[in-house]
């Protein structure tokens, strides 16, 4: 059970997929790209370092010292380019545990991270960073227990390859999958064990099926899902809430509320991920003892 100074939190720091999209027509949702906090029992999970993990590093200045675990999915452009900007990390006394695939040329993913801040693509390399940084390459089907918490990983079918995590504390999981695309006839096994009866089921959902299946410009083959597949994987996994996330950059505001209406017709326990939404999973899927 949970004790009162437990916690099982989510905050959604970047919800968008692909590149940023501030404007007028992005702000209830927000505009930055992946990045998802996730406070478990005494940890800092950190799941992707798009440009909402710059946000959320200013946020945590008032914090110092810091210790987390940075989890990435893979290495494209819109979930890396905020780890750059992470003040936290150039700041000696914090201390962070880095994880990720290698990539298929066998690149680690310190080595990607390092390669991004080279010259010509930026000022300064990733040498000046002060605080302690220790990488780990990780592979689908492992499991990392960090204290009394769970991770398990799982393979995502997207070019070049992705990691999906799932992450359990004290009998309550989430589960963040993202970027991944449906296969056309079954549902991915894979997505499947990933998400299994869990409490929250946060997953790609960048296009609509209509988007998807465009004869003039489909999608298929681009590595992204639909929230209409989103819907098929929580009611067959049994996942009590389902939270659509890698918003495509074209979709403002507007378009969004659509999709969130249209989804919560069939499936009611649906919501669309925006940038400072906090998901508690203690106190909305534990019951108080009273109850028990």
């Amino acid at each position: 059970m949970f004790s009162n100074g437990d916690r099982f939190e989510i905050k959604f720091w970047g919800v968008r997929g692909s590149i940023p999209c501030p404007g007028t027509e992005t702000v209830r949702y927000g505009g930055n790209t992946s990045c998802v906090e996730m406070r478990v029992g005494k940890e800092r999970l950190i799941f992707d370092g798009g440009t909402g993990l710059r946000i959320l590093g200013e946020s945590l200045l008032s914090e110092m010292p810091v210790t987390g675990h940075l989890f990435f999915t893979h290495s494209h452009w819109d979930h890396i380019q905020g780890f750059p900007f992470f003040a936290p990390a150039f700041i000696p006394g914090n201390k962070f545990h880095i994880y990720g695939l290698p990539a298929p040329n066998g690149a680690t993913i310190k080595q990607r991270l390092h390669d991004q801040m080279l010259h010509p693509n930026f000022p300064v390399p990733l040498q000046i960073m002060q605080a302690h940084l220790e990488f780990y390459d990780i592979e689908a089907r492992e499991i990392i227990n960090i204290n009394d918490v769970t991770v398990e990983t799982g393979k995502l079918n997207h070019p070049g390859e992705a990691l999906g995590y799932r992450v359990t504390y004290k009998n309550l999981t989430a589960v963040y999958i993202t970027d991944t695309e449906h296969f056309p006839d079954s549902l991915d096994n894979n997505v499947l064990h990933l998400a299994r009866d869990a409490e929250v089921l946060i997953i790609d959902t960048t296009y609509t099926d209509q988007e998807y299946y465009d004869p003039k410009l489909s999608k298929v083959g681009w590595g992204h899902s639909t929230w209409q597949e989103a819907v098929k994987i929580a009611k067959s996994a049994k996942v009590k809430k389902l939270v659509l996330f890698h918003h495509d950059p074209s979709h403002n505001d507007d378009f969004l509320d659509d999709i969130k209406q249209q989804v919560q017709q069939v499936f009611p326990h649906a919501i669309l991920a925006k940038e400072s939404l906090v998901i508690d999973l203690k106190q909305e899927f534990c019951k108080p003892l009273w109850l028990t």
